[in-house]
């Protein structure tokens, strides 16, 4: 936890901490990584095939099985080591995310430069901070600036957003005090990195009769990486994604002995299995009634930029 200035490690199985700890700084050393360049990232299915399943995905919308859902597709590369903790710090020093996680499981890592949280909890009040609504980053002032006015106003990417925030209200409200679910922001846009981005905040008080784990379990998985309504959304992603999510779009995060806790949305995230060498990462936009195949697999293009540009130094799109 953090203390000030200073960051308090409670470890789980006593013994292991110093053995585990040096295993994550002795990574790059153990790893016989070869040149990024090197490194050939195909994706898991064509622009065809991509823009194909997102216009059967509007059938299902325009027939009023769903009203968004969140369809992603993977980027992969076999064969080919790389040193994981030099390509995190690589891939934060490119995207500087807020919620950035290193992870280490044996030899499988998760290399996330999150923007996004999923939920926090501080006393008895939980925060949810979905995105929905993703515009590119220009080098001149004047257009950028005025990006970020366009994504502000985009109607498409608002009704995203907002669908997304009944979505997650709705959740809290399984287990707040009535009446305590509120919409602190609504579609504000925040400047990061690489792109604008469309953030609401919804906040509840957690009902005395719930636990922590009781908030999490009926938040999980967050809306803005399924959609809605939920259940049917999820259906529809094991149906026509080609690739198992995985932890992408999971959560990362940490628990406090007093039960508060904070996790990121595993999004903008590298993945690597050390012991076959298969790295992948993949990305996502929201289809609604109002989405274009085109400008969703755009959109996905300009998500795949930070993690592909560290990967092999340049993205075609």
């Amino acid at each position: 936890m953090l203390k000030g200035n200073q960051l308090e490690a409670h470890y789980i199985i006593d013994g292991e901490i110093d053995s585990d700890w040096d295993s994550i700084l002795q990574t790059v050393d153990k790893q016989s990584a070869s040149n990024c360049n090197d490194l050939s990232l195909r994706p898991r299915i064509s622009k065809e095939e991509y823009i194909e399943k997102v216009t059967q995905l509007l059938q299902h919308i325009h027939r009023g099985d769903i009203y968004e859902v969140n369809f992603c597709m993977e980027w992969f590369s076999k064969g080919t080591p790389i040193h994981p903790l030099e390509t995190f710090q690589s891939l934060n020093e490119l995207s500087k995310p807020p919620f950035a996680a290193y992870f280490k499981d044996g030899d499988r890592y998760v290399l996330s430069a999150s923007p996004e949280r999923y939920l926090r909890k501080e006393k008895d009040n939980l925060f949810s901070q979905p995105i929905k609504g993703t515009a590119p980053r220009s080098d001149l002032k004047i257009q950028d600036k005025q990006l970020a006015t366009d994504l502000q106003s985009n109607a498409k990417e608002r009704s995203e957003n907002i669908m997304i925030v009944d979505l997650v209200r709705n959740d809290l409200s399984k287990t707040a005090i009535p009446g305590s679910v509120k919409v602190a922001e609504l579609c504000e846009t925040y400047s990061f990195k690489q792109v604008h981005q469309m953030i609401s905040t919804v906040t509840s008080k957690l009902h005395p009769n719930f636990s922590s784990i009781d908030a999490i379990k009926t938040t999980f998985p967050m809306g803005s990486m399924t959609g809605a309504p939920k259940l049917r959304a999820m259906e529809l992603i094991e149906e026509y994604e080609r690739s198992k999510r995985s932890v992408y779009s999971g959560a990362i995060g940490f628990l406090t002995p007093q039960g508060d806790f904070d996790f990121n949305v595993v999004i903008r995230s590298i993945l690597y299995n050390a012991s076959n060498q298969y790295v992948s990462f993949q990305v996502g936009s929201a289809i609604t009634s109002n989405s274009t195949p085109e400008n969703e697999y755009q959109e996905c293009l300009l998500k795949a930029k930070a993690m592909h540009a560290v990967l092999t130094e340049s993205i075609a799109t």
